[in-house]
């Protein structure tokens, strides 16, 4: 399989950054986000959930918006673009199960999330960044608030992390 985002992956030297279409990305080690993720559960709960859902949200809508823009995408290209970038930067082999636009209904297995596989062993789901991208996706696709949940989780000893959108 072609890598078609690390292919256009731009170094900007003067900006030190690496960009897609005019979009900045960062490499990181998932080990730097769960131990980040893992911090704020210390001090926060539960409270730390909603916040690395909502950095991933704006995550998932701003890419959502940008790429609708860059690439004038139908609802379901877009989608699709989307599960397939997963994979190229590195979150894990995504799987489009379900997509129906008209009754506002997705669903997406992830394979190997390097959030679960960093974070060990949960009682509870914790692919909190991927949940929140998966819904700012969808709420800029069905152009309506929506939430997805993370119904299996490899960290609960899933065989892989399903995400459905509620």
């Amino acid at each position: 399989m072609e890598n078609k985002i690390l292919k256009d992956l731009c170094f900007v030297p003067e900006k030190g950054g690496l960009f897609y279409k005019e979009v900045r990305y960062l490499l990181v080690r998932p080990e730097v986000l769960v131990t980040f993720q893992k911090e704020i559960e210390k001090e926060l709960g539960e409270r730390a959930d909603r916040i690395l859902f909502q950095s991933g949200f704006q995550g998932g809508s701003l890419s959502s918006k940008r790429y609708r823009e860059v690439f004038h995408f139908s609802h379901e290209k877009m989608v699709r673009f989307m599960i397939e970038m997963g994979p190229q930067i590195g979150w894990g082999r995504f799987e489009l199960e379900r997509f129906d636009p008209g009754n506002k209904d997705l669903s997406v297995k992830v394979h190997h999330s390097p959030f679960a596989e960093a974070y060990g062993p949960s009682r509870t789901p914790i692919c909190h960044f991927i949940r929140g991208v998966l819904t700012g996706m969808a709420s800029v696709v069905f152009d309506k608030e929506s939430e997805v949940n993370e119904i299996l989780c490899l960290a609960k000893g899933d065989p892989f992390c399903r995400f459905e959108l509620m």
